[in-house]
Order: structure tokens, then C-alpha cells, then sequence
């Protein structure tokens, strides 16, 4: 803060009784600073995620919003190290080559390039383009039927319970796939080496299980699928 020429010349500020005050002020004015120094960091102004998405293939974008699948769990099918978030209107998946160092719940703005990458609605970024700010949140996955995982899930975190209906298949170096429905219609879950699960653990599933799985609703082509992020994402009953 530069002083103005009232404050160095007038005796009353230099007042034992109000020199308390007074810096304390100063330093309340700095702190609010620095506080918005952090909130509004060096990106544009974010628009919403749904607004994200929406807007047309190669559109420079900023955007913001919780992480819901972490950075490089997904690395051996997307081929990136990219990370998804989501804020109250709707989920994205960020793709990024270079792994960032944060977990689930961070919060961070982004600015990308609108893209698809195999019928995947994408925002492609850089680290330069990725900020970290203040506030965490464990976003809550949304329950859904097996036949509702469609566009209008697409970049969410869900949750679906079924019976097996196709049991495990190697897609290695990719992943892994199984199929499950609670009567609604059939969905893919495809499971990312990546991710970390343990491959006789799903070998172990059978025909008629039922399971629930924590995933992110992501699209290869024509099909829907949802991918779970960590071994804890997908419970037998």
C-alpha cells in the first residue's frame, strides 16, 4: 500500500491510542487482498461447465469446477493424463499430457480448447492453463439406471447397480470390460489398467453377480460406458 501524503505528515495517526487500529486495518485490507488474489487467480472469469461443453468444437474456454477422477487414472485407454471435474450444471473430462499433483475434491480452473476424442466431449489444456484455488469438495455421485447412462450423463460421476450380463474381457494394454443391467438396458463398465484394479478380482465376477459401480459416464464411438476411478468405485452384493 503507498501512503498517502496526509498519513506521513499527520501527527494524530502516529497516536499510540490509534496506531492499533490503524494497522490492524492495514492489515485486514491485505488479507481481503489477497483473498481475491487467490479466488479469481490469473484466468479469465469461468462460465459454467454445462456452458463449456455447449459451446462449438475448437472454442477457447474457461471454465471451473471439483475433481472427480483424478489425474492419469485413466492413462492406459485415453492416452493422456488427464483429469475430469464438475461443478452444479454438469461434468467434463480435461485432457492433458503432463500429470498434475492434486487428488479428488481439489478445485481448479481451467481454459481449453472445446474437442471430441472418440464421441468424448473434451476440453484440451496445459498446465500453464490449470489453477488450483481455495476451496474442496467430494462431489457426490449421481444414482442412475443402467439404460439412463446416455449424452445427458456424459462427463458425470455415477453410480449404477445391475447383474452382470457380460463377464470380464482383457482389453490390455487398455483395460478391462464387463457388462451389467438392472433391467433397464445394458451398460459397458470399462475399467482402465490405469485405475488400479486388480484383474482376477474381475476375472472372479459371474454371470447373475450383482454389483455397484462409481464411475464416470465417458463415451468410445456409438457406446456409453461408465469407468470407475479406484478398486473402491466397484462393490459385489
Amino acid at each position: 500500500m503507498t501512503s498517502s501524503p496526509s498519513f506521513s505528515r499527520s501527527p494524530r495517526f502516529s497516536s499510540p491510542s490509534r496506531l492499533p487500529v490503524l494497522l490492524l486495518g492495514v492489515t485486514l485490507a491485505a488479507w481481503l487482498a489477497g483473498c481475491g488474489d487467490d479466488e479469481d487467480g490469473q484466468l479469465p472469469k469461468p462460465v459454467s461447465i454445462a456452458e463449456a461443453r455447449g459451446r462449438s468444437i475448437g472454442s477457447t474456454v474457461t471454465t471451473q469446477g471439483f475433481v472427480t477422477v483424478q489425474p492419469g487414472a485413466f492413462q492406459s485407454a485415453i492416452g493422456d493424463n488427464g483429469f475430469a471435474i464438475q461443478d452444479r450444471t454438469s461434468g467434463i473430462y480435461v485432457k492433458l499430457e503432463q500429470k498434475l499433483n492434486f487428488g479428488l475434491g481439489t478445485q481448479v480452473r481451467v481454459q481449453g480448447t472445446v474437442d471430441e476424442q472418440n464421441g468424448l466431449r473434451i476440453l484440451k489444456s496445459q498446465p500453464s492453463l490449470v489453477e488450483q484455488i481455495p476451496g474442496t469438495r467430494i462431489t457426490e455421485p449421481r444414482s442412475v439406471r443402467t439404460g439412463e447412462v446416455n449424452e445427458s450423463t456424459e462427463g458425470l460421476l455415477v453410480q449404477v447397480t445391475g447383474n452382470v450380463t457380460q463377464v470380464f474381457r482383457d482389453d490390455s494394454p487398455n483395460g478391462y470390460e464387463l457388462f451389467i443391467n438392472d433391467g433397464s438396458g445394458e451398460i459397458q463398465i470399462y475399467v482402465h489398467l490405469t485405475a488400479g484394479f486388480d484383474a482376477a478380482t474381475l476375472q472372479a465376477l459371474q454371470l447373475g453377480q450383482s454389483i455397484t459401480v462409481v464411475g464416470l459416464t465417458a463415451q468410445y464411438e456409438t457406446n456409453y460406458e461408465v469407468a470407475p476411478r479406484q478398486p473402491s468405485d466397484l462393490k459385489t452384493h
